[in-house]
């Protein structure tokens, strides 16, 4: 199934959890090698709208909040170098919003 390319990517997201450095669980470094970094939190996530979302979303879990998605997909950052990554979605019960949660490198792509 595809998630709908309106999904709502929090900037807080992107900016205080992705991109921003961190003693445990750092994910701006391997983000920062296809080259993303706070400066540039925008084209992530254009990025994830334009080239993660148009792929196959997995359900996965069910949870009181919603059902989540798995999307495993090629991220092509800013300086041309390539990632595989895995995407966590959740489609919340009660609003029926859509919302990026996670993303971290993935084992696989979908081909």
């Amino acid at each position: 199934m595809k998630l709908p390319i309106d999904a709502f990517i929090s900037e807080q997201k992107l900016t205080d959890y992705l991109l921003k450095p961190k003693i445990r669980n750092d994910k701006s470094k391997w983000l920062s090698y296809i080259g993303y970094n706070l400066a540039n939190w925008q084209i992530l996530e254009n990025d994830l709208r334009n080239q993660v979302l148009p792929c196959h979303a997995k359900p996965t879990d069910k949870t009181q909040y919603g059902q989540t998605y798995e999307i495993i997909g090629e991220l092509i950052g800013p300086n041309g170098k390539k990632l595989s990554v895995c995407t966590i979605w959740m489609t919340e019960f009660l609003s029926g919003i859509t919302k990026f949660i996670t993303m971290f490198p993935a084992k696989r792509t979908n081909r």
